[in-house]
């Protein structure tokens, strides 16, 4: 499954019979989900429906989804007249013209009677049957934007996981001098105090310095962290919460790390390591 980003934005535009609706979906980075609805009022029956949807379709994400509907240039319902009222109507004012000795009848009045002229109205089942049909084009197009971004998120979790993978190396490549700059050190350190070297005693100061420096647990979990984040990022679908509780477990071991650094290469590795970490923090942010 593809991994998708909860920044996103879809329009779609649709002409139909009975006018232009024009459809808006955006959404920002929420811990939960989260969606608001903008509708015309006599279209506010399809929230329920609508809302219902885009929780079949995402698990994550703060959703703001607007509709516009206007009827320019639209086919607009025909005018129906009501002969058989009109007709009693005419005969009516005909009788009361008669009695009151005036025959005038102004036939704008008898239109203008209720009931006598009304527009053909819209079947709004139709209506809002196509703006549902529409609302789904709208969804595949939002998440289509979704993984679209989230893949470009992918890619950049990915380069930041081998620069992680190279400072590890680095590391490692540099805990043989450690060792030997920190036996040497204690050495010179012994003679200088003008002491007898007891060699038992200053190779068990030398393993109790190479415990308190050794790094390779760390250096080994940081690169099981790595290989953990990949098969996540590979499984895809709705995996920010465990990416994010990965980014905890990558800083454990980085403080640990930084920690036990005691010359300028592990020190930079170490900071560099934080870094790349943090960058990913931020970016994980966004994945749904």
């Amino acid at each position: 499954m593809p991994i998708h980003s909860m920044t996103a934005f879809a329009r779609l535009e649709s002409k139909n019979d009975w006018g232009t609706s024009v459809w808006e979906l955006r959404s920002v980075n929420q811990r939960y989900l989260e969606t608001y609805f903008r509708l015309p009022e006599q279209h506010r029956s399809l929230e329920p429906v609508l809302r219902e949807k885009l929780r079949k379709a995402m698990q994550r994400g703060k959703l703001e989804c607007s509709l516009k509907v206007s009827d320019d240039g639209a086919k607009t319902g025909q005018l129906v007249l009501n002969q058989e009222l009109a007709n009693q109507i005419i005969e009516s004012a005909n009788w009361v013209g008669e009695q009151a000795n005036n025959s005038q009848l102004n036939p704008i009045d008898v239109l203008r009677w209720p009931g006598v002229l009304s527009a053909e109205e819209q079947d709004l089942d139709v209506v809002k049957s196509q703006l549902s049909t529409q609302f789904d084009q709208l969804i595949s197009d939002f998440l289509a934007a979704r993984a679209s971004e989230g893949a470009n998120l992918k890619t950049m979790i990915e380069e930041r996981l081998a620069g992680i993978s190279a400072q590890v190396e680095i590391v490692r490549e540099q805990m043989p001098q450690v060792m030997e700059w920190q036996r040497e050190k204690l050495t010179s350190r012994l003679e200088e105090l003008q002491a007898d070297i007891d060699q038992a005693r200053l190779e068990q100061e030398l393993i109790y310095t190479a415990q308190k420096l050794d790094v390779a647990e760390e250096l080994d979990r940081l690169l099981s962290h790595i290989k953990e984040t990949k098969a996540i990022l590979k499984k895809g679908g709705a995996c920010g919460r465990r990416l994010d509780f990965m980014m905890q477990e990558f800083n454990r071991e980085a403080n640990t790390l930084a920690s036990k650094s005691i010359n300028t290469t592990v020190t930079n590795a170490a900071v560099e390591v934080k870094v790349l970490i943090e960058q990913m923090r931020e970016q994980i942010q966004n994945i749904e």
